[in-house]
């Protein structure tokens, strides 16, 4: 897994709970792995928006970001756009399924949530949805 460079992503991450962490450092492998096998995505950008961990690839208008956070109803979750059709996608092809938040997340209590299979199909329409 990459290292993270950017100190206040750090920042970002060690301000999570020690659950929610766990989680979010899962997803947050899972983002770059799923983004390594696709050529057409190119590097990942980590930067923070609206205070959480944030990914995006580098090259324009290739995909929509995907942020880290932590719910209000604890936990962890991956959140989307909200005005991109990935979360309702992802929704309605597996559904109930996950734990949804609109159109804007998916949610996890805990790491035995976060099934690999179904999310990297959710991250590779994020990372690719303006091709």
């Amino acid at each position: 897994m990459s290292v993270i460079s950017d100190p206040q992503v750090q920042a970002a991450f060690d301000a999570f709970p020690p659950d929610a962490l766990e989680m979010a450092l899962q997803l947050r492998a899972l983002i770059f792995e799923t983004a390594a096998q696709m050529p057409q995505v190119g590097l990942l950008q980590e930067t923070l928006k609206w205070g959480q961990p944030s990914y995006l690839p580098k090259q324009p208008k290739t995909g929509t970001t995907l942020r880290l956070g932590i719910p209000k109803s604890g936990g962890c979750a991956i959140y989307a756009h909200c005005a991109t059709n990935v979360i309702s996608s992802y929704a309605q092809a597996f559904p109930n399924t996950d734990q949804i938040e609109g159109n804007r997340a998916v949610i996890f209590d805990s790491s035995t949530d976060i099934n690999p299979a179904r999310l990297t199909l959710m991250i590779r329409h994020a990372l690719t949805y303006h091709l």
